[in-house]
């Protein structure tokens, strides 16, 4: 896809948080399965919900740019995911696995929460102003996951983790 405008990058940018959010889909029942406490668990499979909403008002936005829904690929993504497939592999302790996934994560939300930030920006900018709500629905189950992350963590997770050494 040629990029030329600001319209074409808003677009490719909506493709890239698609791709992001499918694959997400795919990595979480994993984590969830591996997941050994039981907030972590919830969590996880929480957000494993949200993100099939955030998926359908992705489709929504596409549909009202009247541009296929269609992923593009993002190595981004793709590079955390592994990274997190890493932790799940080597990390052989059950607490210090889950701080490593939540780690991992939160490598996720962050990503979400940076291209939900910017196209909410640019779809201001842009005039798509029926897009803003869909993309902010997202962008705030995104940062509620990546509280709700940081509060497992620092209640139970990483002093569990700290205590298995």
């Amino acid at each position: 896809m040629s990029i030329k405008t600001m319209d074409d990058l808003f677009v490719a940018t909506l493709k890239d948080i698609y791709y992001a959010e499918k694959q997400i889909l795919k990595a979480l029942p994993g984590m969830v399965k591996k997941a050994n406490g039981k907030d972590l668990k919830k969590a996880l499979e929480t957000h494993r919900q949200e993100t099939e909403g955030q998926v359908e008002r992705l489709d929504q936005v596409f549909k009202m740019l009247e541009v296929p829904a269609r992923g593009k690929k993002c190595e981004a993504i793709e590079g955390i995911i592994d990274e997190a497939k890493e932790h799940i592999e080597e990390i052989e302790d059950a607490q210090v696995l889950d701080a490593g996934m939540i780690s991992s994560a939160q490598a996720v939300e962050h990503y979400e929460i940076c291209r939900y930030g910017t196209l909410i920006e640019w779809a201001r900018d842009l005039g798509h102003n029926d897009a803003i709500n869909l993309l902010r629905q997202n962008l705030d189950e995104e940062k509620n996951a990546d509280r709700l992350l940081s509060q497992i963590a620092k209640s139970s997770v990483n002093p569990k983790a700290e205590a298995a050494e």
